[in-house]
């Protein structure tokens, strides 16, 4: 399954260095903190429709553009790759907890991770 926030981030950052730009003008130029920024480019936190507006606004270009799926993008997703190759439900089911397991694992991972550094001092990119 795509991450769709961690497709967005990504082509968000990828702007931001091809107008070699840093998230503390993106904050700046949409109103927010560097924090909330630093989250939404990390995964541990979403991107709503009206942030993703102003986004795209800050740097020019359309909301379609930030949301456009890389053809080279593959599935990565270990559990997704072996749920075809299953042939009982009950092995299927497992393979769906240890997926949701696996989710939950990576998200809190990101949100520890956010926390530590916000803990950082931090200055200038």
């Amino acid at each position: 399954m795509i991450d769709m926030n961690m497709v967005i981030a990504n082509n968000i950052l990828n702007y931001l260095k091809k107008q070699n730009r840093k998230q503390t003008d993106m904050a700046d130029g949409i109103g927010t903190t560097k924090q909330t920024v630093n989250k939404m480019l990390n995964g541990s936190r979403m991107i709503n429709a009206i942030e993703l507006k102003k986004i795209a606004d800050f740097l020019g270009v359309k909301m379609e553009e930030l949301t456009q799926i890389p053809e080279n993008l593959q599935e990565e997703n270990v559990v997704h790759a072996f749920m075809g190759k299953v042939a009982s439900q009950q092995a299927k089911d497992a393979l769906t907890i240890a997926d949701k397991l696996s989710d939950m694992i990576l998200f809190h991972s990101r949100v520890r991770e956010n926390g530590t550094r916000m803990m950082e001092t931090w200055g200038d990119d």
